[in-house]
Formats: C-alpha cells, sequence, structure tokens
C-alpha cells in the first residue's frame, strides 16, 4: 500500500516537473524570438528609418506612425503602403509582389496554392524565416472559417506569409529590402497595428460586376466587402 502511495507521489512530482520545463521551453522560445526581433531592429532600423523617413515627412505623417494598411493587388503584382497618425490614411509607397502563386479567387483548400484575398491582419513576425523575414497573415480567418463550414469544406491550409526574397508558392514575396521595411515598421508599431487587404484586382478602378465569377456562390459578397474597404484608400492626383 505504501509502495502504491508512494509510486502516485512519484508520478505527480514528475508530471509537476515536466508541466514546469514545459513552461519554462515555451517561455525559453518566446524569449528568444524577442531577441531575434530585437536584433533584427538593432541591424536594419537606421537603414529603413533613412529609407522611408523622407516618405513619411512628404505625407506629413509621424514617425513611426500608429497604423499601417497594406492593400495587396494581385492583378498588378504592386502591395501599397498606407499610414496615419491622428488623422486620415496616407498613401507611402508602393512595392513589387515579386513572387506569387494562383490566379484570380480566394484560398479554398490546403495544396490549392492560391493567395488569399479577404480583409486581414498580421499575427506574426517571423525573424527566422527561410525567405529572410517574414509576416505571417492570420488565413483563415472568421469569415474565411464561416464560408468553408458553410460549404462543407475542411483542411483549408494556413502558413500563409509576406516574406522577402522572390519565389513564393501560395504566399506574396517582395523582395528583401522591402520586407525589411515592413518587418521593421511592425516590430516598432506591433503586429495589431498592421492591416491587410488582398485583392484580385483594384476595385478603385474596376467594378465588383467586372469580375464575372460565381464560384463560390459567395465570392460576389466577398468582392463587395474587399471594394468597399479598399475605395476608404484613394491615390493622390499625379
Amino acid at each position: 500500500m505504501e509502495s502504491g502511495n508512494v509510486n502516485r507521489v512519484r508520478r505527480c512530482l514528475l508530471l509537476i516537473f515536466l508541466a514546469i520545463a514545459g513552461l519554462h521551453h515555451a517561455a525559453g522560445a518566446e524569449s528568444g524570438m524577442q531577441r531575434s526581433i530585437e536584433r533584427v531592429l538593432a541591424k536594419y532600423s537606421e537603414k529603413v528609418e533613412s529609407r522611408l523617413l523622407p516618405r513619411f515627412r512628404y505625407a506629413g505623417i509621424d514617425w513611426p506612425p500608429k497604423e499601417l494598411q497594406l492593400l495587396a493587388i494581385k492583378e498588378t503584382r504592386r502591395m501599397e503602403l498606407w499610414a496615419r497618425s491622428d488623422g486620415g490614411w496616407h498613401y507611402i509607397r508602393e512595392y513589387q509582389i515579386k513572387g506569387m502563386s494562383g490566379g484570380f479567387g480566394p484560398k479554398l483548400k490546403e495544396g490549392d496554392r492560391q493567395v488569399p484575398e479577404g480583409i486581414y491582419r498580421i499575427s506574426l513576425l517571423n525573424p527566422n524565416s527561410s525567405f529572410h523575414l517574414s509576416l505571417k497573415v492570420d488565413y483563415p480567418n472568421a469569415y474565411d472559417r464561416e464560408m468553408a463550414q458553410r460549404d462543407g469544406r475542411r483542411r483549408l491550409g494556413g502558413d500563409i506569409f509576406i516574406h522577402g526574397n522572390r519565389v513564393s508558392s501560395g504566399c506574396l514575396a517582395i523582395g528583401d529590402n522591402a520586407i525589411e521595411e515592413l518587418f521593421v515598421l511592425g516590430a516598432m508599431l506591433g503586429k495589431e497595428r498592421v492591416h491587410l487587404l488582398i485583392s484580385p484586382v483594384d476595385f478603385r478602378t474596376y467594378s465588383t460586376e467586372s469580375l464575372k465569377t460565381d464560384k463560390p456562390d459567395w465570392i460576389g459578397s466577398l468582392y463587395q466587402q474587399i471594394a468597399h474597404e479598399m475605395r476608404r484608400f484613394q491615390r493622390p492626383q499625379q
């Protein structure tokens, strides 16, 4: 009887030890990630500021700003950077999307190599990317999951990133200099202050009816949402 109690106590102590070890491991991983982000800032902040500060001053926006908006357009393979301080949104610059796969239409399942379409946030800053640096997109978001449940789809995929380099499958590659700028800004502001919109075309000049498709049947509603959001960001006249 006593031997059984001793064994139970030993098992309980072992479980407690493993739980504590797991917490230390998670804390260590998080701490290591933060140190890596700090190293990225130390390495690239000055260079990024020298490139972007004149653009922010020209737009009349504080450095650093309070929020960022990224508009990625598949058709033109361009990503616009917008920022704001206390007032409205101001255009800062655009980046070339140097690598992406798929075509018009939202991402529907794992392995379809489609870049998602919709209104997203940045969920993670990855300083240890195989593609220099990267920002993780919060795909699938609540809308993606709701439409998948409605369609009866599972295995939606994930791990969608904006990253450096020039090649990508299902993600957006914008080159090393560009991702340095966005990573540094995201680290300075906090990822929750970085918003992302991915659209098939520029709905500031296209109508939603111009894309003739009814597959899936909710795509018209999605494009109306994207268009409504995109039209808040009007480029200045050249």
